[in-house]
């Protein structure tokens, strides 16, 4: 569907612990997606927990622990390198993916699925500033 865009750097992610952005599909919806790192690399998934439609990365960085990313609403953990989560609300669920490249460092959008939009969430392009659902999750970080 689309040509390589580059993202951003394997570094990058690996420092932040994430990285927010939003593709749109074959129909010209738009979705978020979110970089999260993998060992030496990095794995990309929709921005969404499978349990309810909870983004992850809600703004401002997914919670990274212990190789999981971490939904805000329940606490349910994905493994950041298969999306696959083995406990909580969640449990034996697997993220989206969305399938990246990474060469000399630097990461790809390679999902013909998806062509990039912007760096970021859907809404900071339009500025109307919605955090979704509150957070009902004993777990804080």
């Amino acid at each position: 569907m689309s040509e390589r865009t580059r993202l951003t750097t394997v570094e990058d992610v690996h420092e932040n612990d994430s990285w927010l952005f939003t593709v749109r599909d074959e129909y010209g919806e738009r979705d978020e997606a979110i970089l999260l790192p993998c060992e030496d690399g990095v794995e990309a998934w929709i921005n969404r927990c499978m349990h309810q439609p909870q983004r992850l990365d809600r703004g401002f960085g997914a919670a990274v622990r212990d190789g999981e990313v971490v939904c805000p609403r329940h606490g349910s953990g994905f493994d950041t390198c298969s999306g696959y989560c083995d406990n909580g609300e969640a449990e034996g669920t697997t993220l989206v993916d969305v399938e990246v490249a990474v060469e000399d460092g630097a990461v790809y959008l390679d999902d013909r699925s998806y062509t990039f939009d912007h760096e970021g969430g859907i809404d900071d392009e339009d500025g109307d500033g919605d955090d979704g659902p509150s957070s009902s999750s004993h777990i804080s970080f």
